[in-house]
């Protein structure tokens, strides 16, 4: 396990700063918009955080510094949810980038994304659908996209998508896309019961073209099929944010049991292996929902205000029981809840 450098104490307290003194105040007026601020995604670049997942070289935490990068992703998840949603995904096509040994993808990308000059989304859950799964086709000069990628987050809000599609021979295609509609790709906003100013959309491609030199990086479907099944461990932070803002919230009345759950999810989820990592997800997404119906009924009729933070949260964790869910942690999910 990493010892805390200096460079993780500094973002991490960056990260605690916006959270109180941007985020949560607004997170009433964002949840009943159609839009967060660009702003707020504004102020989290000027503080670094959007080269988390970056080489330390770049800007970013040491490869395995799961706990600073957990602290960080939960305080700004218990300021507002929306914003990390959007913010949180550019991070796998940063560390795409920096791992990629395509021609130039390295030198064009890495230090934009992560110094958050340019922004992106990520277009994975495509791969997922067994029977109609987005498709790649090569092409001269590059490459056709054809399909549905049902959930795309930061629509107006990201520069690019990094879009993960299957060729004729099952081999994934991770493509740096432009996030721009067109004829050839048509958007959908979806309503979502929480995080609606997370501008998620539903994407359909029909013989989009991407050039050549967008493509990132190959891999067998299988194997990364494989890599995807337990889930990331750090989206369970956001879950754990949405508790620690509902414990704080309850002031003496969160004092108990659900408190001295807290850091033993978080330590759950740092220690956690693919094998384990379910399980971590599932007991804190199960925790931010249990500290959500508390703070609501410790609130009592106010919750239901939609001025309330009480009844925005007790969404978020309803949000989060399925958000980046796959069969195993929805499984571990059922059995706690029964």
């Amino acid at each position: 396990m990493p010892v805390t450098t200096l460079r993780t104490q500094t973002l991490r307290a960056e990260a605690e700063r916006i959270a109180e003194n941007v985020l949560f105040p607004a997170a009433g007026a964002v949840d009943r918009s159609d839009r967060l601020p660009v702003g707020h995604l504004d102020r989290l670049a000027e503080a670094g955080l959007y080269g988390l997942a970056a080489p330390p070289d770049e800007g970013g935490l040491e490869p395995d510094d799961l706990i600073g990068a957990g602290a960080i992703v939960e305080a700004l998840a218990g300021g507002c949810l929306a914003t990390t949603f959007v913010w949180l995904q550019h991070h796998t096509p940063v560390r795409a980038a920096a791992a990629s040994d395509r021609p130039g993808v390295r030198e064009t990308w890495l230090r934009s994304l992560a110094r958050g000059e340019q922004r992106a989304g990520i277009a994975l859950a495509g791969l997922r659908n067994p029977t109609a799964p987005l498709r790649v086709r090569a092409v001269d000069g590059g490459f056709r996209l054809d399909g549905e990628a049902p959930w795309v987050t930061g629509w107006d809000l990201i520069d690019v998508v990094y879009v993960a599609a299957r060729d004729a021979d099952d081999v994934v295609h991770f493509l740096l896309v432009d996030a721009v509609a067109a004829q050839t790709l048509r958007v959908r906003p979806l309503e979502l019961v929480a995080v609606q100013a997370s501008r998620t959309v539903n994407v359909r491609f029909n013989d989009h073209p991407v050039p050549v030199d967008r493509l990132v990086a190959t891999q067998p479907f299988d194997d990364w099929s494989r890599g995807d099944a337990s889930g990331s461990a750090l989206n369970g932070f956001l879950a754990l944010g949405v508790a620690d803002r509902c414990l704080r919230l309850l002031g003496p009345a969160g004092d108990g049991a659900l408190a001295r759950e807290l850091p033993a999810c978080r330590s759950d989820l740092v220690a956690a292996g693919a094998a384990q990592t379910p399980a971590a997800r599932a007991a804190g997404s199960e925790l931010a929902w249990r500290a959500a119906a508390r703070l609501a009924v410790a609130t009592g009729s106010r919750a239901v205000l939609l001025d309330h933070p009480a009844q925005r949260l007790l969404r978020e964790a309803a949000f989060l029981l399925v958000f980046g869910s796959r069969p195993a942690i929805r499984d571990e999910l059922l059995a706690r809840l029964r």
